[in-house]
């Protein structure tokens, strides 16, 4: 099978946001306890963080993470998680149906996200609770001293303010699961109202409204055209979820959802456009695409905890996906969408980071290690920083219940003019068939190869395991060429490759 693309230094779509690279941790299951936290772990650092998690998000270069949910953060109250800790409260979270002991809140996730070398995202509840919530946590965030919430802060001993400008104000409003769940109309006053008064004690801060918790929702997309029309002018992003699945071990269906995701993301920024109109602003909105990963491998298994049938255990093992090949294409490709609709999708977050839906876990008191997924994340957030190119793309498709052609090939390309390297990112969604894929470089200096890498595997349900952790990872690519301005690479079925070209 033959493809062929035209990648032209002058035709680009826009400069990537590294937040597109973003990550999640909410206090649900283990990501928190037992996934960064566990101070009896013999890695564990004075403050009690698994030092072998911290190694593996640092090679990550995660730009931000978004905490402390997710749709804990809807009834969640942010002083519980303050103070003493042998003081603070035990409360039932019933977004998840488990109890949290509060050990750790928002100074001890702030420490280890300096550990790391990442920023905070901050989310708000505006479910049980609203603005006077919002703007105390704030204050007690990002104000220097002299008033009650900051005088509090410094008591518990944290001096400076961390200067949070990232806020998601709620989560998954839409969603009739969701505590204090309103409609389009309730959820957009409340929004607007909020970030009103957060804007009066920083203007520079950058918010975040809820978007539709996923497009089959059935206020999809008229929730987004609602609530924009209450908050445009006072938010800068709106939010986006989506998680893949395969319940019906369809594996062409489940490689092809990211035509769906493209949609997604088509028919919000269309919206955004309506609105913008309509208002006849000059006010810009753009994409938090804040939740997204495959997650259906574990569902099954935590129906037991979630019903409440064992009652409200702390920290028991939920969302719990352990991830194969299959789904490593799945990644690439919803990273790949990313990078081509950078124009509009700002802000991303693989959701979630460590143990939950993760690229990392972890046993209690033993190693830490990388999923399968962990591989794809990790080579666009270190190499996917740049500008994305508008590739022109000749390839044969197939049709699926998502698109009448999608493309075996998938590609994204970004162009790092810092450093004269321009990267690809390829996948083959074909079960049987090699593509010998042709790419001219164009406005392009005669360029060299700097590195390939291949991840391929014979069993689609292959995955990494804490005895067995390079089952699934990647290795050194061969056969791939640069002749004359044009890069030639075979891509064997169900596979994704990087390459990197100096120019």
């Amino acid at each position: 099978m033959q493809a062929s693309v035209i990648a032209n230094k002058e035709y680009t779509i826009s400069e990537i946001d590294d937040r597109v690279y973003g990550a999640f941790l909410e206090h649900l299951g283990r990501a928190i306890y037992e996934g960064i936290y566990e101070p009896e772990h013999p890695t564990a650092d004075a403050n009690g963080m698994r030092g072998d998690v911290i190694e593996l998000v640092k090679r990550l270069n995660v730009p931000f993470v978004r905490y402390p949910g997710g749709n804990f953060v809807s009834a969640y109250n942010w002083e519980d998680g303050i103070g003493p800790r042998d003081q603070r409260p035990v409360r039932l979270d019933l977004a998840w149906h488990t109890s949290e002991s509060n050990a750790v809140g928002i100074h001890e996730f702030a420490d280890w996200c300096a550990t790391v070398g990442t920023d905070m995202m901050l989310a708000v509840n505006l479910g049980s609770r609203g603005v006077d919530e919002a703007r105390n946590f704030l204050e007690y965030c990002n104000h220097p001293g002299g008033s009650y919430w900051s005088d509090l802060r410094i008591k518990n001993g944290r001096k400076d303010p961390w200067n949070v400008k990232l806020w998601c104000l709620g989560n998954e409003m839409d969603g009739p699961w969701q505590v204090g769940h309103k409609d389009a109309h309730e959820y957009g006053k409340l929004a607007a109202n909020t970030a009103r008064a957060m804007r009066m004690f920083d203007k520079s801060l950058e918010l975040v409204a809820c978007g539709s918790s996923n497009s089959d929702m059935v206020t999809y997309p008229d929730w987004e055209r609602i609530v924009l029309e209450h908050t445009f002018e006072h938010i800068d992003h709106i939010s986006l979820h989506m998680y893949f699945r395969n319940y019906e071990k369809n594996t062409a269906n489940y490689l092809a959802l990211s035509e769906k995701l493209d949609r997604y993301i088509d028919t919000i920024a269309a919206t955004i456009r309506y609105v913008r109109s309509k208002k006849k602003s000059r006010h810009k909105v753009f994409i938090s695409f804040d939740e997204w990963n495959v997650w259906y491998h574990s569902n099954q298994q935590d129906r037991a905890i979630r019903d409440g049938h064992q009652g409200w255990p702390h920290a028991p093992a939920l969302l719990e996906d352990i991830y194969n090949f299959e789904d490593v294409l799945m990644v690439g490709l919803a990273l790949n969408t990313f990078i081509r609709r950078s124009d509009v999708v700002k802000i991303a977050c693989i959701a979630q980071l460590v143990n939950v839906i993760a690229p990392i876990m972890t046993e209690r008191g033993g190693p830490a290690w990388a999923q399968t997924i962990y591989y794809p994340y990790y080579y666009a957030s270190i190499h996917g920083r740049g500008t994305a190119l508008q590739l022109q793309v000749k390839s044969p498709g197939y049709e699926s219940v998502h698109a009448d052609h999608t493309p075996y090939l998938d590609i994204a390309g970004v162009h790092n003019e810092a450093t004269g390297i321009v990267t690809f990112f390829l996948i083959n969604r074909h079960s049987v068939e090699t593509i010998r894929t042709e790419v001219a470089l164009q406005g392009f200096t005669q360029g060299t190869i700097l590195e390939h890498k291949v991840m391929t595997h014979s069993n689609l349900e292959a995955v990494n395991t804490a005895t067995s952790q390079q089952e699934v990872a990647p290795r050194d690519g061969k056969g791939a060429a640069l002749t004359e301005g044009t890069l030639t690479i075979e891509l064997p079925p169900y596979s994704y490759q990087m390459v990197r070209v100096k120019v």
